[in-house]
């Protein structure tokens, strides 16, 4: 059994052991954490999967009213944080940006997380901080990526940010992922929120490697259901070719199973059996 919670709307998913617990979508539940236990929402109520998954956190229970009084005291402090920090940024006149606030309530310690175009002198900020807000104060500076994913947001896609819902890890990306998946060198194409190489090009990238492999090349000479043509285009996505008849001169978009160059090898591949 599943469950997956977020601890923000639209945040990122994480993933719980249900154990004895059997908490419907909405509800409020106990997620352990290193500092204890934390009110998270339900996104996904617990259901029974293929695999068999080890290793996730066992929900610690349906959230109480104590919980959530503390709960809500925890996001009402981090909000004071985020205020004061932009007030004292200001006064100190420093290139910094508020991107996200964290507390401890048990330790009692703020962290503010911000970004900046280069490193940052911010001793005597945080002694204001620490005096004003009367508790520990860790400020981390963090890049475009982790800003965005901190952030949230909508992709080019039209859908929430990959790294702001279930994408765990930034993996490398380059240019010629991009290349390889036909798109274009545009940075304003190929780039996501943050300003970076969409990190979709990474994960989609194998897929586009082995279509590219099976599929026919761009201008070679095929025969289609409707005569033969010679390749103008290949759609991964849709497992198609466009194919420019020779006899019409008219393009025609073919499943890439009945694409074969020529018919004989096809017939070979998917009528042996």
């Amino acid at each position: 059994m599943v469950m997956a919670v977020s601890f923000t709307r639209y945040g990122r998913l994480y993933y719980l052991d249900p154990g004895e617990h059997s908490p419907k979508v909405g509800d409020k539940v106990l997620v352990p954490t290193d500092s204890g236990p934390e009110v998270a929402e339900c996104v996904w109520a617990p259901q029974w999967v293929s695999e068999d998954i080890e290793g996730l956190p066992v929900c610690a229970g349906i959230a109480t009213e104590e919980h959530l009084g503390r709960d809500e005291g925890n996001r009402r402090r981090r909000a004071e944080a985020r205020s004061v920090s932009k007030r004292l940024i200001r006064r100190h006149e420093l290139p910094m940006k508020v991107i996200a606030v964290d507390y401890l309530d048990q330790d009692n310690v703020f962290t503010v997380y911000f970004s900046a175009p280069h490193r940052v002198d911010f001793r005597a900020l945080v002694r204001d901080l620490a005096r004003n807000l009367r508790a520990r104060v860790e400020l981390r500076q963090i890049g475009p990526r982790d800003e965005a994913r901190l952030q949230g947001g909508i992709g080019p896609c039209g859908r929430d940010l990959c790294c702001a819902t279930f994408l765990k890890e930034f993996e490398p990306v380059s240019v010629r992922m991009a290349k390889d998946q036909d798109l274009p060198v545009n940075p304003l194409r190929i780039a996501g929120a943050c300003g970076r190489l969409m990190c979709c090009l990474k994960y989609e990238h194998p897929l586009y490697t082995k279509a590219h492999k099976e599929m026919p090349e761009i201008g070679e000479t095929v025969e289609t259901p409707s005569g033969v043509g010679r390749v103008v285009g290949r759609n991964v996505p849709s497992d198609t070719v466009t194919v420019r008849l020779e006899e019409s001169g008219a393009r025609c978009a073919c499943p890439s199973a009945s694409v074969c160059s020529p018919r004989r090898q096809h017939d070979a591949m998917y009528t042996s059996e």
